[in-house]
């Protein structure tokens, strides 16, 4: 068995004495670990980095045995992020999510937008309502989408600033103002006819705080897995900067 794939590193432990195993979200091979043989050497090590992105030749005797991978890098991001706190929390939040999916699930529309989160986790104007992104498309991938298009009492789609904590649905003004306090903000950039300007801090609170209550209700608590403390650990530093 063999193919080629690009992939963007999410982990890297030890094995033996020289080589590595490296966990890789690739674009049609989802997420997928395999031996590096020479892993640790100083020639390696740079590229085998979480954040950088490679291309990577997998062989293996059997589809089910892990397999040994080929690397080369393609962009080394990992340095840069590692110049901060907040960019390397980012970075490992993004990896927690990722891992939520099955192994060797493909999910290419995943992959170029964790590849476009990845691009970006240095550029603290841009990082967070990515990451808020970046956990919405993972919600729908596991099967857990929201639905933000319309009211979910009037089929309308305009004026929509709620979000129902239970359904997932959007709700517009109207309708929910009875039931304001128990529901969810809905932050503009969110919505697809939303506003163009660029999301507030209150906006970016208020996309995590959507998030992070379905991925709660819907992922980690069913698994029987608390919220990471990568993301935990993100947000505080996001509040302090």
């Amino acid at each position: 068995m063999q193919w080629t794939d690009d992939g963007l590193v999410l982990g890297v432990r030890r094995q033996g004495e020289t080589s590595v195993i490296v966990e890789l979200f690739t674009r049609m091979h989802g997420r997928h670990a395999g031996l590096v043989r020479g892993g640790r050497s100083q020639k390696l090590r740079p590229t085998l980095q979480p954040g950088n992105s490679v291309r990577a030749t997998w062989r293996a005797r059997l589809d089910d045995h892990l397999g040994a991978y080929a690397v080369e890098p393609l962009e080394l991001r990992a340095g840069r992020l590692m110049e901060r706190a907040l960019w390397l929390h980012g970075l490992s939040h993004l990896a927690g999510l990722l891992r939520l999916l099955a192994e060797r699930d493909p999910h290419e529309a995943l992959y170029e937008t964790a590849l476009v989160v990845a691009g970006h986790l240095d550029q603290d104007d841009a990082a967070p309502a990515l990451l808020v992104r970046l956990e919405l498309a993972v919600l729908s991938e596991l099967g857990f989408g929201l639905d933000l298009a319309s009211c979910a009492a009037t089929g309308t789609t305009d004026d929509l600033i709620y979000v129902s904590p239970k359904s997932g649905r959007a709700v517009g003004r109207e309708a929910g103002a009875p039931y304001a306090d128990r529901l969810f903000a809905l932050p503009p950039f969110l919505i697809a006819r939303g506003s163009n300007a660029a999301p507030t801090r209150e906006d970016v609170a208020a996309g995590f705080a959507l998030t992070g209550h379905f991925l709660t209700r819907r992922v980690w608590e069913p698994r029987g897995i608390t919220p990471p403390d990568a993301r935990a650990a993100y947000l505080a530093e996001l509040r302090k900067a």
